[in-house]
Formats: C-alpha cells, structure tokens, sequence
C-alpha cells in the first residue's frame, strides 16, 4: 500500500509552512488530492503522486526556503 500523508506532513517535507500550500490548493495552483471523512472531519489525503507534484511546483518557483525567495519572470519590464 503506498503511503499516506496529511498536508501539515507534506507542508514539513517540501519546507513550506501548511498555510503556503493550503495558498497553493486555494489559488488552483496545486491539483486537490483526495479527501477523507473521519469521524466527522474531512481531511485531504495526500499520495505519492501528490507529494512529488508539491515538490515540483516548489522546485519550479521557488529556489529556497523563506519569505521572499520567489523566481523573478525574466519577462521585459513595462
């Protein structure tokens, strides 16, 4: 069985805090992974395949940890 993990696990994993890619599931940026309902609480259930997918679109646009670490566009300026 492949593994599970909540999002605090894979905020602490991809090293951004849990309100950034909760930020990144709200604005669409990251695909929703499946979600549970335990005892009354749903809960987003995160595989493999949604793990490497946070990691990725870390890895594509930001290039380390911290406030104010994001990739420049090097698009022309207006």
């Amino acid at each position: 069985m492949a593994n599970i993990y909540s999002t605090a696990e894979v905020a602490r994993i991809c090293e951004v805090e849990k309100s950034t890619l909760l930020r990144w599931l709200y604005a669409g940026k990251l695909a929703e992974p499946a979600r549970r309902k335990f005892g009354g609480v749903v809960m987003r259930m995160w595989s493999e395949q949604d793990l490497a997918r946070a990691r990725k679109f870390k890895a594509e646009n930001y290039w380390k940890p911290g406030r104010g670490h994001k990739k420049k566009s090097r698009g022309k300026r207006s």
